[in-house]
């Protein structure tokens, strides 16, 4: 059951990447009141300008009596000279956006009743459009026809926003903090496990700790391959199958935040009260933190999509989720580790990159299945934003993400919050690989846990990479793809330089959980070369 479960949770933790904001404003007037509304666009498409005073106004014309999927009932003379608003549906942006400009408007308004995601269309289109293309909510343009009576003169313009935010440092500090606290547990577990198997006088005994472990690549093969069958199932029965997810996400947080601050608790030397209640033990603690643990996720399942303040305790039931998968989930040797991590990198990439060419809408299926059937409308590529088009029962996400607040958007709040966004999987995948080297650490005596730092700093580099190509290139990243390479390649030079290669890449082995397992290496061993060793 454990192992469905692991499954299940592992295979969603990498359906988030990395969202730009792509929001402007639409600024209305007709001589004596003025109003403004949010919508969105596609800079590199559609770019608009910067300032109020740098953006052309034009008169608007009210379209939304049709798709504008061709020329039926428009007339040029209606339209020319003119900003158009039309109901979103049926065909292309692109579409309609070319039909909009043979008949002479400036520029192209898109109402939705749908969430409002980021414009595009195949590249061979984007040279064709020369008019301003965006969306805004139906809902809005309905409040501003009862405002202005019709007579709406109108202007599109992108305030720019810094791509340097505080949130992608916040991000950074979460990620590499979750990834070493995370590989620390595991090596620290480790060396009580071989601790209490020495004292034993025997083999380290088989603990009670829940730990599941991969040692076969076969196991691995078959563990990815259910995991591709997860994300499709999910792509097909996502209404029924995200509230599944979410409880499940409910539960494996609260225990696996009880873990981490009963392990904290444990550290600091918390002593606990016990009493029995007919032959059943109860720890006074443990009661505790479980009732604070069971309301805090109950808390994040009611209110999850309060946007203000809900993301703290998402981020905090993410750490403590990622902390304890990283803690529980075992690779046995870097061969593992390396089959592991190659495949994960061709399922991120092919989910994302590949599968558009097959899906009938030309949305991947990592992105149709993160941002739910909201971004099924219309054919999307690339980076994307979504802003709710309606207040109320905004559409369910998975909880596979953590989120941090755009500082530098918060003054501007047409749109919405708007959030930088780091998968599970990001966080979860080179972890696996950092607790292996924790462990890999106490087998061979590492005083100064060579491997582990290694690791982190790679794994740290990787990020840094990771945002860097974002900001230049103003695309979201599968940052598996810079991740992967740098904890890998770092892993196997330092194994290559010390000597240990053979050791590191066999590692240990848990098909024999009774078997006597004593370090690599012998007792004395330090981290200086010895016995002709090469560093």
């Amino acid at each position: 059951m454990e192992k469905a479960v692991s499954i299940v949770i592992l295979s969603v933790v990498f359906l988030a990447s990395q969202i730009n904001c792509q929001e402007a404003i639409l600024h209305m007037s007709n001589g004596s009141t003025e109003r403004e509304y949010c919508i969105v666009y596609n800079q590199s498409w559609t770019p608009l300008a910067q300032t109020l005073d740098a953006a052309v106004q034009y008169p608007l014309v009210d379209l939304t009596y049709t798709l504008l999927c061709n020329t039926s009932g428009v007339t040029p003379d209606t339209v020319r000279g003119k900003a158009v608003v039309v109901m979103r549906g049926e065909c292309n942006f692109s579409q309609k956006a070319l039909i909009a400009q043979g008949l002479g408007a400036t520029s192209l308004l898109i109402a939705s009743n749908l969430s409002l995601v980021t414009p595009s269309a195949n590249e061979s289109e984007y040279a064709k459009v020369k008019i301003p293309l965006a969306l805004m909510r139906f809902r809005d343009f309905v409040e501003a026809k009862k405002v202005f009576h019709g007579d709406m003169q109108v202007k599109l313009y992108a305030p720019p926003q810094s791509k340097l935010d505080p949130s992608i440092a916040v991000m950074l500090l979460i990620s590499i903090v979750t990834v070493a606290l995370g590989g620390y547990w595991s090596g620290a577990c480790e060396r009580d496990r071989l601790k209490a198997g020495a004292a034993g006088g025997g083999g380290a005994e088989k603990t009670d700790s829940g730990e599941l472990f991969l040692y076969s690549p076969l196991k691995v093969v078959i563990f990815v391959a259910l995991m591709c069958g997860m994300l499709v199932l999910m792509y097909y029965f996502y209404n029924v199958l995200v509230y599944i997810i979410i409880a499940i996400f409910c539960l494996a947080s609260a225990s696996a935040l009880f873990s981490c601050l009963d392990a904290i608790m444990e550290k600091l030397g918390c002593g606990t009260v016990s009493f029995s209640i007919r032959n059943w033990n109860f720890s006074v603690r443990s009661i505790i933190l479980a009732a604070v643990c069971i309301t805090i996720a109950v808390l994040w399942g009611v209110y999850r999509n309060e946007d203000r303040w809900i993301w703290i305790l998402q981020d905090l039931l993410g750490i403590a989720f990622c902390l304890n998968f990283m803690k529980t989930i075992s690779l046995s040797n870097f061969k593992i580790c390396v089959i592991l991590l190659s495949l994960l990198l061709v399922y991120d990439v092919f989910f994302v990159f590949i599968t558009p060419f097959f899906t009938k809408n030309g949305v991947s299926i990592m992105v149709q299945v993160a941002l739910g059937p909201d971004a099924s409308g219309e054919k999307t590529q690339g980076n994307m934003v979504e802003v709710p088009a309606e207040p109320q029962a905004p559409s369910e996400k998975l909880p596979v993400v953590m989120r941090v607040p755009r500082f530098s958007s918060w003054a501007q709040n047409l749109c919405g919050m708007q959030f930088s966004i780091l998968g599970y999987g990001d966080i979860i995948v080179p972890g696996l690989l950092v607790a292996y080297c924790s462990r890999f650490d106490v087998w061979v005596n590492s005083r100064k846990k060579i491997y582990f730092v290694s690791c982190c700093i790679a794994y740290l580099l990787g990020m840094i990479t990771t945002f860097a190509v974002m900001l230049l290139s103003g695309m979201g990243q599968p940052a598996l793809l810079y991740l992967v390479p740098f904890t890998l390649i770092t892993s196997a030079v330092v194994a290559g330089c010390r000597g240990e290669m053979r050791q590191f890449w066999a590692g240990t082995t848990y098909e024999v959980l009774d078997s006597s397992r004593e370090p690599l290496l012998p007792e004395g061993r330090t981290d200086h070369c010895v016995d002709g060793d090469k560093c």
